[in-house]
């Protein structure tokens, strides 16, 4: 394993969340820190008693983009070329801090 470890960010639809845990248990099994996001939850899953507000979703997002600033590099967990709207806000941070981003699949 490297040392330091290398830290990377995870971002992606949370509507892929099996794809998104296999990129992270991938990268941790090769020896990376990863940061992802912390809560997996779409609308279309949650049962009634776990609403996010839309309060939580703005603190959620602004918290990726920190997540972002802590990474030496981006991976973009797109299956089929997917990238959602907060993805792609993601990405655009991420390109004007610098990051270096991958893709799971092309774009």
């Amino acid at each position: 394993m490297p040392d330091p470890p290398e830290i990377v960010c995870i971002c992606g639809s949370t509507r892929f969340a099996n794809e998104l845990s296999a990129a992270n248990r991938d990268l941790t099994l090769a020896g990376a820190i990863v940061v992802a996001p912390g809560v997996l939850l779409r609308a279309d899953d949650r049962q009634a008693d776990e609403v996010i507000t839309n309060e939580q979703k703005a603190a959620l997002n602004a918290l990726h983009l920190r997540k972002i600033d802590l990474a030496d590099r981006v991976l973009v967990v797109n299956p089929g070329g997917y990238i959602g709207e907060s993805t792609s806000r993601e990405i655009a941070y991420a390109r004007a801090t610098g990051k270096p981003i991958s893709f799971t699949d092309p774009v």
